[in-house]
């Protein structure tokens, strides 16, 4: 346990002032604050004639000035850029040893490979669970500002269940962006992985079986799928928890057998 907590605690050290770290949260935190121009918008009736572009947008999303919508676009945004954005942050933690060559000298620890990983998976959590909370906490402020009414308060607790269930479910997903990482030992695999999840995730959605394709769930389960939510069931989440488990556990295998030449 002792060498558990050291390799935690290095891997904070060495991305807790990284420039990365901040650039997550200011990508990830454009939602909310779209989402409170979209609320300035319907309630000024002279910013809505003036909006042009925006105005259209926020129609075409049936979003209105009330806590549903607001929540809603959180969740979606969520479930949708945060498997870009915390492929990134997979794809950095993961990849970052070869990049920088440091692979070698990580691995020449007095620490077992499964503790450095080990290691790496928390942050990864940890990181995004930080962003998911900066998101809501901005969204909480703004919705204050712009004195958004609430009126159910039972009912902002089932929008912020399901907002923590989509975000769960994304980092879970995630997970499979180690090996790649590892395997491409560096950023460009991981990240066309990541490309190719987001293409394929709404490719598949539209034609109805998104349903059993892991980086789809989030997406749906926030609502961006509109009546396909429905459609979920026991073997889709199963098919997300699977797909994080294997791999957590592929990533184990391949860096503890692999042969590190870089």
């Amino acid at each position: 346990m002792k060498y558990q907590i050291r390799a935690f605690q290095a891997e904070i050290i060495k991305n807790r002032n990284s420039n990365m770290l901040w650039g997550t949260f200011i990508a990830f935190g454009i939602a909310p604050v779209i989402g409170g121009v979209f609320i300035l918008i319907i309630q000024d009736t002279d910013a809505l004639a003036k909006a042009g572009s925006l105005a259209l947008k926020a129609n075409a999303m049936n979003f209105e000035a009330n806590w549903k919508s607001y929540m809603g676009l959180l969740t979606q945004a969520v479930a949708v850029g945060g498997v870009l954005v915390f492929g990134f942050v997979a794809s950095w933690i993961f990849g970052r040893e070869y990049s920088e060559g440091t692979a070698k000298d990580l691995l020449s620890l007095p620490t077992s490979r499964t503790k450095i990983l080990n290691a790496k998976f928390v942050v990864y959590v940890l990181w995004c669970l930080a962003l998911v909370l900066s998101n809501l906490l901005i969204g909480f402020l703004i919705a204050a500002i712009l004195r958004l009414p609430l009126t159910d308060v039972r009912g902002i607790f089932l929008l912020l269940n399901d907002y923590f269930i989509t975000a769960f479910m994304t980092i879970i997903v995630g997970f499979p962006i180690a090996l790649f990482a590892i395997w491409g030992k560096g950023y460009l695999a991981p990240l066309a992985f990541v490309a190719l999840t987001l293409v394929f995730s709404q490719i598949i959605a539209a034609t109805g079986y998104g349903t059993y394709f892991p980086w789809s769930i989030p997406g749906l389960f926030s609502g961006a799928g509109g009546e396909y939510k429905k459609l979920l069931n026991n073997y889709s989440y199963s098919i997300l928890i699977l797909t994080g488990t294997m791999g957590y556990f592929a990533t184990i295998a391949y860096w503890r057998k692999a042969d590190q030449t870089k």
